[in-house]
């Protein structure tokens, strides 16, 4: 059984940093891909940054230059380095990952529980 546990949000003034980590826990698998999702008030949830197992990134425009998205594939961990804090980051973070299993070769997608950022002006 694989669970997401999601740290590192909470409360910011504008200007300011938050980190926000994704581990993962089980057995028998390995990190294919990851990514961050913001579901602001009353607004959808939307991809704000996202990760292959090779590396290769995407930041949606309003991050771009402020937020960094890493991964410890061996760690099965996802991370976000949020600088720069501006009120509409605001809502509350889901992590994602896409992992294979080892003795299987199939592929899941897994959630996080959610954890909240809010940045105050």
């Amino acid at each position: 059984q694989v669970q997401l546990v999601e740290s590192g949000g909470g409360l910011v003034q504008a200007g300011g940093s938050l980190r926000l980590s994704c581990a993962a826990s089980g057995s028998n698998f390995s990190f294919n891909s990851g990514g961050w999702y913001c579901q602001a008030p009353g607004k959808q949830r939307s991809l704000v940054a996202s990760i292959t197992r090779g590396g290769a990134t995407f930041h949606t425009d309003s991050v771009k230059g402020r937020f960094t998205i890493s991964r410890d594939s061996a760690r099965n961990t996802v991370s976000l380095q949020m600088n720069s804090l501006k009120p509409e980051d605001t809502g509350v973070y889901y992590c994602n990952q896409v992992l294979r299993r080892t003795d299987r070769g199939t592929f899941a997608s897994y959630w996080g529980q959610g954890t909240q950022v809010t940045v105050s002006s």
